[in-house]
């Protein structure tokens, strides 16, 4: 009885092991510092550029926050881009099928993120 006990609560445990070894502490960009001076309207523009070549889409809330939405597959991030004319901030708003619970997300999100941030910091000013 234990054996049988134990061998079918071996599935449980290799389920839970590898959806913990999925995850990740969520990655979000605080005051990174654009490279060429800009103004607000520059601002907007050069995130919606880098977000949309990397397949976010964009939707200007007000000036100087932006939401960004990635659609892959069945899964779907998003975030609030704020911004200034001399740095921009990328913050966790809302997910769907990537695990997230409150301080951990797939690991594949963190990536989408420093993606986010190095092109969004790369784009040259308008």
């Amino acid at each position: 009885m234990k054996r049988r006990f134990l061998i079918g609560s071996m599935p449980m445990v290799v389920v839970a092991a590898s959806l913990a070894g999925c995850t990740r502490p969520i990655y979000n960009v605080s005051q990174r510092p654009f490279r060429n001076p800009g103004s607000l309207e520059h601002r907007t523009i050069q995130i919606q550029r880098a977000a949309g070549g990397l397949g976010w889409q964009t939707d200007v809330v007000r000036p100087g926050v932006i939401r960004a939405t990635l659609n892959l597959r069945t899964h779907v991030a998003v975030v609030e881009i704020t911004y200034n004319q001399e740095v921009f901030s990328i913050i966790y708003a809302d997910s769907s099928n990537l695990g997230y619970d409150g301080t951990s997300i797939h690991k594949n999100y963190n990536g989408w993120i420093e993606n986010l941030e190095r092109v969004i910091s790369q784009q040259p000013s308008v």
